[in-house]
């Protein structure tokens, strides 16, 4: 992998299902990576997220099995994911973009989850699992703002599989669509709002 490579190629570089959105963001990148690295997807909010529970309900299902129900309020950052269920941070270019994974049946009403690591990710294909990956980056725009990327690939391993999965996309798609919209909106309003903060302490220096 070079480093012109996006993570998200080299991770799932032939995706069958995707969804990416953008955003510019009033931020610069070092803020808005900062804002996007220690996102707590607990925060995230809009009426289509929390009736999905598209992002939140992932690792409560295994905390729930392994720890009992749990405690309030959670918080939930991509290395909350990585060391406390079945997503794995797979690759990060600090200040940049970062990846996280996740392989499961993912049409099932409560999923079979597979924690893959990195470096078993990209030629995992045991038939009748499916493999997301969501990356989010940052690049400069101007500078004093930021384009700002959430990317999601989804891919199945096997022909059964993709078309249990063609189905469900079908119907989860709008929703799931609503959820990356939403995390695009609130880590741009965190970013703004470190921005703002640094700016203010520099001018009070």
């Amino acid at each position: 992998m070079t480093e012109t490579d996006l993570l998200i190629d080299h991770f799932l570089p032939h995706p069958q299902f995707e969804l990416v959105r953008t955003a510019v963001v009033d931020a610069p990148v070092k803020d808005t990576y900062a804002a996007a690295r220690e996102l707590d997807f607990t925060d995230v909010r809009g009426g289509v997220v929390s009736a999905a529970g598209w992002v939140r309900a992932l690792p409560e299902r295994w905390r729930n099995r392994r720890h009992g129900p749990p405690r309030q309020p959670t918080r939930l950052t991509p290395d909350d994911l990585d060391t406390g269920s079945e997503w794995a941070l797979l690759g990060e270019r600090p200040g940049s973009e970062f990846a996280l994974g996740v392989a499961g049946k993912f049409w099932k009403p409560v999923i079979p989850w597979r924690r893959v690591e990195a470096d078993d990710f990209a030629g995992f294909e045991e038939p009748g699992y499916g493999k997301i990956v969501m990356a989010v980056s940052t690049l400069p725009y101007g500078p004093h703002r930021t384009l700002l990327t959430v990317h999601t690939r989804v891919a199945m391993t096997d022909p059964e599989s993709w078309l249990k999965f063609r189905r469900y996309w079908r119907l989860s798609r709008p929703v799931i669509g609503s959820v990356h919209t939403a995390l695009v909106r609130t880590i741009a309003v965190s970013a703004r709002k470190q921005a703002l903060t640094a700016y203010t302490r520099a001018d009070q220096d």
